[in-house]
């Protein structure tokens, strides 16, 4: 069965949006500092300096940009009752999260989207709340001081009563699984039309209020280790489709979402937000039906409508949605008081009790533990969503982003003397010439591709075929060449190695955590003894535990004198599993791993082998020929630059360009003989002058002499 948990709370909680608010508040200033002195990393975080509660305040923030759906949908009414969806632009980078340095327990959720910081502030256990101080020059904010329990006004009840808890713990399922970490949780959140007149029947309003709301509870739940995505918003522009009276109203609306809007948008709970007070009621919602998409729903009345109260309402309600019921005297977290504590506290922590409650009731259930296929729910085309559809020739996105792009105009053209804004194969708004590589390849599993010098765009990504063998005994696999001792290696050090093979028979059969062969309907599969070489990696020789992320450990065990070392892996982990057997590992002669079975090479199916690529170049992944450089494709028969017909057209010049330097260098040492026989022929001239010159002239001599005897 299903219960209904009601918050209630007296009127008075209601009368003024300040009774919450303690005294007069604080004037600060922001003032942005560069950096801290505890060594934070500055990449993506913001520093701001406050004084405040008597001291100086450090806060950080980062952008909180993907509580927002990629392709946030808002759903309004024309005045006929027509049903009309649009995708705005949203500014998304305006919403942060963060913490007050020195403080590893406190909470910031604030936005700055209209100037100035709106928002939560908690440190030292004392939440406050800021906002911009009106018409001021200088920056200045107000902080106010939350109340606490101790100064609230006469203690609440609320409807869900110790019977009603009682009965809804009696159909709470033992849990018979563990603490899966991460979550995902998809809310849709509807405005009732009083809201919606509240902020002067301004859509752009309403946005901002929810946006705020919703980051704020996010915060909230991030302690759960769950993050909240703001799927889409409908906001009932013309009238309420329903009675939002108090009798029965979250039964309505769940009726309501049933029939009209679970097809519209994707969500694991849906909230209605509205403006009309309930008396001692703020917030109703089903328990532990976050899973159950007939009953996923809750009520929040914003009556005045704090960014603190809403925040905190809308969780405390997703709390109960969660299978959260309210604590008692031995909850902690803390604090003296928790979100899902009765009455209305300042808290900012969930307790044990709510932890325990959420783990049991999701324990089962799997719709947290992925996004859901959003691809088909949001099929609007249209200019300015950073996407190039039919009829567009680029598209830059929101108007701002366009003004910084000298290649694309507003209006999805090109920018005069621009022949493409985009594309791997598109550099100074002008497309690459042929054989421009635009894509180099990873390595030794991997090909290059190269532009074809007409389309901005890079031929698609394609890689050396599966099962093809590669350096150290592996295989290719979806680009990769993995290799078991190299995976150890990776993990445990660069001394670790492969364990005995008992290691792989006696853990990976157990099918828990430690060895399996993966994971199916919520357990682990045993490898058979055929499969455990590729279960979970297995090593030895570790000579120091590595220091692994959040939530993975090492375990260590000694089977029949083999030391076998190696990591587990779980549901709800989003980190990716450093521990499986990569596909393509050997798992013996003419063996590969292939999701956790081990197969003979023949069981991949080849239609290109070596021989079909004339030896001359290597099978893609598209079973085509992939050329060495010599040869062209697609049989690698004929001389030419290489490649296949997925690849472009690599450059041509590069025989040439081998050609014309063997050339040159035939030229370099014929211009090089030339000179030396010029040389050594200048030499041996040179050396006859110089002889002849050293040559005694003795002829004249003679015949004076001569002459001289005859008379």
């Amino acid at each position: 069965p299903l219960w209904l948990g009601v918050i209630l709370f007296p009127y008075g909680w209601f009368q003024a949006v300040h009774s919450q608010r303690h005294g007069p508040p604080e004037v600060v200033i922001p003032l942005r500092v560069t950096g801290t002195g505890f060594g934070m990393k500055t990449k993506d975080w913001l520093s701001y300096r406050m004084h405040f509660g008597g001291r100086n305040q450090v806060i950080n923030i980062k952008v909180n940009s993907h509580f927002l759906s990629r392709h946030f949908p808002v759903f309004t009414y024309s005045d006929q009752g027509a049903l009309l969806e649009d995708q705005p632009f949203i500014q998304n980078d305006c919403y942060y999260h963060g913490y007050v340095e020195g403080d590893p327990e406190s909470l910031v959720a604030l936005s700055t989207c209209l100037g100035g910081f709106q928002g939560i502030l908690q440190t030292n256990d004392i939440v406050y709340e800021i906002e911009p101080k009106r018409l001021s020059t200088t920056f200045e904010h107000l902080l106010f001081r939350m109340k606490s329990e101790e100064t609230q006004l006469p203690p609440m009840k609320c409807g869900l009563s110790d019977e009603e808890i009682a009965r809804q713990l009696k159909f709470q399922s033992g849990y018979e699984g563990w603490w899966t970490h991460h979550r995902l949780l998809e809310l849709a959140v509807v405005v009732d039309h009083y809201r919606y007149l509240h902020h002067h029947s301004n859509t752009t309003a309403v946005q901002h209020e929810v946006f705020s709301v919703v980051n704020g509870a996010h915060k909230f739940l991030k302690s759960l280790d769950v993050d909240v995505v703001l799927m889409g918003l409908e906001v009932w522009t013309e009238k309420n489709p329903i009675s939002i009276k108090k009798s029965g109203l979250v039964e309505a609306f769940c009726n309501w979402k049933k029939a009209s809007f679970n097809m519209r948008l994707p969500h694991d709970v849906a909230h209605l937000f509205v403006k009309q007070g309930y008396g001692i009621d703020l917030g109703l919602s089903f328990v532990g039906t976050v899973c159950n998409y007939n009953y996923n729903c809750g009520v929040d009345s914003f009556r005045y409508g704090n960014v603190y109260s809403s925040a905190y309402t809308v969780a405390h309600e997703i709390g109960h949605n969660l299978g959260m019921l309210h604590d008692d005297k031995t909850c902690k977290c803390g604090n003296n008081q928790c979100i899902m504590y009765a009455y209305p506290t300042s808290a900012t922590r969930f307790s044990n009790c709510s932890y325990a409650s959420f783990m049991n009731s999701i324990a089962s259930q799997n719709c947290l533990n992925f996004p859901s296929n959003t691809g088909k729910s949001f099929t609007l085309a249209r200019c300015g969503n950073s996407v190039i559809e039919e009829g567009e020739e680029c598209d830059c996105g929101a108007l701002h982003l366009c003004m910084k792009d000298p290649c694309c105009e507003s209006n999805c053209t090109l920018s005069p003397g621009a022949a493409c804004a985009s594309g791997l194969c598109c550099k100074d708004c002008q497309i690459l010439p042929t054989g421009e590589v635009c894509r180099q390849e990873e390595n030794e599993c991997d090909l290059p591709e190269w532009c074809n010098g007409t389309s901005y765009h890079c031929p698609e990504d394609v890689y050396v075929q599966n099962g093809m063998p590669c350096k150290g005994g592996g295989y290719c696999y979806e680009k990769r060449c993995n290799i078991r001792e190299e995976q150890c290696r990776n993990i445990f050090g660069k001394e670790a190695k492969s364990a005995n093979q008992s290691c792989y028979t006696e853990i990976n059969t157990r099918g828990d955590r430690f060895g399996n062969c993966g994971l199916m309907n919520g357990g682990y599969i045993k490898c058979s003894i055929l499969d455990i070489l590729c279960g979970r990696i297995q090593c030895d020789n570790v000579i120091q535990i590595p220091l692994l992320r959040d939530h993975s450990t090492v375990h260590w065990t000694h089977i029949n004198g083999a030391t076998c070392w190696g990591t587990d892996y779980h549901f709800g982990m989003t980190d990716p599993d450093i521990g499986d057997v990569k596909d393509g590992t050997a798992c013996g002669p003419d063996h590969i791993c292939v999701k956790r079975r081990c197969y003979h090479r023949a069981h991949l199916t080849f239609f290109c082998s070596p021989k079909t690529c004339n030896l001359k170049g290597v099978c893609n992944n598209r079973q085509h020929c992939h050329c060495n450089s010599e040869w062209d494709p697609p049989k690698c028969l004929k001389r030419g630059s290489g490649g296949s017909v997925d690849s472009g057209p690599p450059p041509r010049y590069k025989r040439k360009k081998m050609r014309q330097t063997t050339n040159s260098l035939i030229l370099l040492w014929y211009l090089a003989f030339m000179m030396l026989l010029c040389c050594l022929i200048l030499c041996f001239l040179a050396h006859k002058r110089r002889a002849k010159r050293k040559e005694p002239n003795v002829s004249p001599t003679h015949e004076y002499e001569e002459h001289n005897v005859k008379t």
